[in-house]
């Protein structure tokens, strides 16, 4: 299968866990689906209705961290409204360093938004500012029973696979506050993973010149009708 491929990079990523507002804030060890549609739509300039939608994507990092970070909380009246109270707080929030992407995109139109993205592409929170380093196009070559799914998703119904068991969001809506669409049970299964055993179809990329060569990748067909 011919597809096209988008690899950014960025110094520091971070991708928090849904639910988590106070304390320590860890890192999920993936960026979920939102994530990687949300910079479809920075590359763009604009919010994109998806109706159907093949993408796979692959994410690695060197290490990671915790840094300590100073947040400020707004106060509310009694109506609900935000206040002009605001206090200071510190708290500790974990963070991936040298993080490396690869989206896989079936659509050249999509691909094409990031030759020269509207808006900033972000690997997590506005600080963790990323590079897209290439675009262009890779065969991958089609595999039954996959094993080397590292570094990606998977949706855990039906599949099982092992790894870290989490709800997450596939997209978002365009509307104020904004509502979670697709939000289900993922696998995330790091880049440092060993090999699994899965009954799944993936795609291994063949391009030798890209850190991802020989990984399997998850093809997300996603509807939003």
């Amino acid at each position: 299968m011919d597809v096209f491929t988008i690899d950014i990079e960025s110094w520091t990523a971070s991708f928090r866990f849904p639910n988590l507002i106070s304390g320590f804030q860890p890192t999920l060890e993936v960026p979920p689906p939102s994530t990687i549609l949300g910079l479809l739509n920075a590359a763009a300039g604009d919010y994109i209705e998806h109706e159907k939608l093949k993408i796979g994507y692959c994410f690695r990092y060197a290490g990671r961290g915790v840094d300590l970070e100073t947040i400020y909380q707004i106060g509310s009246n009694k109506a609900g409204k935000p206040s002009n109270n605001a206090k200071s707080n510190v708290i500790r929030r974990e963070f991936l360093f040298e993080a490396q992407l690869r989206i896989y995109l079936t659509d050249e139109k999509l691909a094409k938004y990031f030759n020269e993205p509207a808006f900033a592409i972000l690997l997590g929170r506005m600080n963790d500012l990323a590079t897209v380093r290439r675009v262009g196009q890779t065969r991958l070559s089609k595999i039954e029973n996959a094993t080397k799914m590292f570094g990606q998703v998977i949706p855990f119904f039906k599949n099982r696979l092992p790894g870290q068991i989490q709800a997450l969001p596939t997209y978002f809506t365009n509307t104020i506050p904004r509502k979670n669409l697709g939000t289900e049970a993922f696998s995330i299964i790091p880049h440092h993973a060993k090999p699994l055993v899965s009954q799944l179809t993936a795609f291994r990329d063949e391009d030798e010149a890209s850190p991802f060569w020989g990984k399997e990748i998850f093809f997300h067909n996603l509807n939003f009708q």
